[in-house]
C-alpha cells in the first residue's frame, strides 16, 4: 500500500525551506481563540429575548468549564489510544510526547477558578480576601469543587510518575465530581441523572482525546501501514462511544425538557438553544467521521481519512466549549 504521509512534502531544493510547523501553529492559535470566543460570547447570544436570568460571570465560569473538559479529553485519550495502540503487532516504538501534564495544570487551574466562585456563594469574588476556603467544605458542591482541584493536581503527579496510567483514577474521581455536581440533592432522582451525565462524559472525554492523540501518532509515525489500522481500530471503538454518548444525552435531555415542550423550548431558552447548537455540530461530527470511515475501507490509499479526521478534532474542539456554555446556562423549566 502506498502511504500518504500527513506531514507536509518537502522544499524545493532551488528555493527557501519551508516552514510547515508555522501555518500549524496559526491553524491551532485560531481554532484556541475560537473555542475561547464560544464560552465568553455564547451566553449573551442564548439568553437574548429569553427572559432568563443568568449567574454572575457566566461567560467566565463557561470558559473555565470548558478548559476543564478539555484537560479531562487529552490524558484520557493518550490511555485510550495508546491501549489501542497495544493490539497493533506492527505498530511503531515511536509516541509523541504527552500533554498529561499541561493539561493537569490547566484542569487543575479551572478547577480552582470555579472552587473560588463556590465558596462566595456562587458569585464572582473581586479580591482574594472574598474567597472562603473554609466554606467550602460546607456545602455539597464546595466538597466536589475541592475533590476536582485535589484530583487535577494528583493526576499531574501521576502524569510524571514511573506509572502514568494511574493517573486513570483521579481523572476518574473528577468525571464523578462533575456528574453529582450536574445533579443536586432536590432534583427528581439525581442518582440517574448523575450516572447518565457521568456515562456521557466518559464517553465523549475518550472520544474527543482518543481522536487527538490518534492524530498525533499518525504525524509521528509519518504515514506507515499501522496508522490506518489504529484509525480503523479507533472508529470501531468511536462508533459505540457516539451510540453511547447520543442515547445518554437524548435521555439526560428528555428528564428536563419533557417530549411535548422539547421543540418549544429548543427555541425559547437559552439552555435549549445551546443543547440545539450542540446536537448540529455533533451531527456534523458524525458525518465527518462517516466520511473518514468511508475512505478508510474505500480509498487506495486509507490514510486520505486523515483530512476528515482531522476536520473532525477541530469541530470536537468546538463542541466542548459549547458543553463548557451549556453547564453554566440555567437549566429550563420543566413544564408540565
Amino acid at each position: 500500500m502506498t502511504a500518504t504521509r500527513p506531514t507536509t512534502e518537502a522544499a524545493d531544493a532551488s528555493g527557501p525551506a519551508r516552514r510547515p510547523g508555522t501555518g500549524r501553529a496559526v491553524a491551532v492559535l485560531g481554532l484556541v481563540a475560537l473555542a475561547a470566543l464560544v464560552p465568553l460570547l455564547g451566553p449573551s447570544a442564548a439568553l437574548h429575548d429569553t427572559g432568563e436570568a443568568a449567574a454572575p460571570g457566566v461567560g467566565g465560569i463557561a470558559l473555565l468549564r470548558g478548559v476543564l473538559f478539555a484537560a479531562l479529553c487529552v490524558p484520557l485519550g493518550e490511555l485510550f489510544v495508546d491501549r489501542l495502540t497495544r493490539r497493533l503487532p506492527d505498530a511503531p516504538p515511536e509516541r509523541p510526547s504527552s500533554w498529561a501534564v499541561f493539561a493537569a495544570a490547566a484542569g487543575f487551574v479551572a478547577a480552582l477558578g470555579l472552587a473560588s466562585v463556590v465558596s462566595t456563594g456562587n458569585l464572582v469574588p473581586r479580591g482574594l480576601a472574598d474567597i472562603d476556603v473554609g466554606g467550602l467544605y460546607q456545602s455539597r458542591d464546595g466538597e466536589l469543587a475541592l475533590i476536582e482541584v485535589n484530583a487535577f493536581l494528583l493526576a499531574g503527579l501521576c502524569a510524571r510518575s514511573r506509572r502514568p496510567a494511574i493517573q486513570v483514577w483521579p481523572l476518574a474521581a473528577v468525571a464523578a465530581a462533575e456528574a453529582l455536581r450536574a445533579h443536586p440533592a432536590p432534583e427528581h432522582s439525581p442518582l440517574l441523572g448523575s450516572a447518565l451525565t457521568l456515562v456521557h462524559l466518559t464517553c465523549a472525554t475518550l472520544w474527543v482525546g482518543g481522536l487527538l492523540h490518534a492524530l498525533r501518532l499518525l504525524r509521528r509515525w509519518q504515514g506507515r501501514a499501522a496508522g490506518a489500522a489504529l484509525l480503523g481500530l479507533y472508529a470501531r471503538v468511536a462508533a459505540v462511544l457516539l451510540a453511547a454518548i447520543t442515547a445518554t444525552g437524548v435521555w439526560s435531555s428528555l428528564r428536563r425538557m419533557p417530549a411535548g415542550t422539547i421543540l418549544d423550548q429548543l427555541t425559547t431558552t437559552a439552555y435549549g438553544r445551546t443543547l440545539l447548537a450542540k446536537v448540529v455540530l455533533v451531527a456534523a461530527v458524525a458525518a465527518l467521521a462517516l466520511w473518514a470511515r468511508f475512505r478508510l475501507r474505500r480509498a487506495a490509499d486509507p490514510l486520505t481519512a486523515y483530512v476528515p479526521a482531522r476536520a473532525e478534532v477541530a469541530v470536537l474542539g468546538v463542541v466542548v466549549a459549547v458543553s463548557g456554555v451549556l453547564t453554566a446556562l440555567p437549566v429550563p423549566i420543566r413544564w408540565t
